[in-house]
């Protein structure tokens, strides 16, 4: 489950963005978006990692509970996950771009390690 913080959505709202923007994530390999959402969208792109190391059909079928496309499933169990196999967590990266020109929300870059 994500976070405390609410985004100014409701709660069927938010996890629907949160999933997509998890499956976006894991599909890119990086993402820009505001650093209150990187920080949500962490721990949930690190958790279908480390169910890719797994990669029993259990933890796939609950990734696939979550991810909203099953080719970045695939390529999570084959691809993204084998390669950190030797790591204990700590998949990502948060790095601060600064204000957006907009209406300055803070802006970060989420990326894969």
């Amino acid at each position: 489950m994500p976070g405390t913080r609410k985004l100014g959505k409701t709660t069927d709202r938010r996890l629907a963005m949160l999933r997509q923007q998890v499956t976006d994530f894991l599909d890119t390999g990086r993402l820009v978006t505001t650093v209150t959402r990187c920080k949500e969208i962490r721990p949930l792109a690190e958790k279908m990692i480390t169910l890719g190391k797994k990669n029993t059909l259990a933890s796939r079928r609950q990734a696939l509970g979550f991810i909203t496309r099953e080719d970045v499933v695939t390529k999570v169990f084959a691809t993204t996950a084998p390669s950190y196999s030797e790591r204990n967590g700590g998949y990502t990266r948060i790095t601060r771009v600064g204000p957006r020109r907009g209406d300055a929300a803070e802006v970060a870059v989420i990326e894969l390690v």
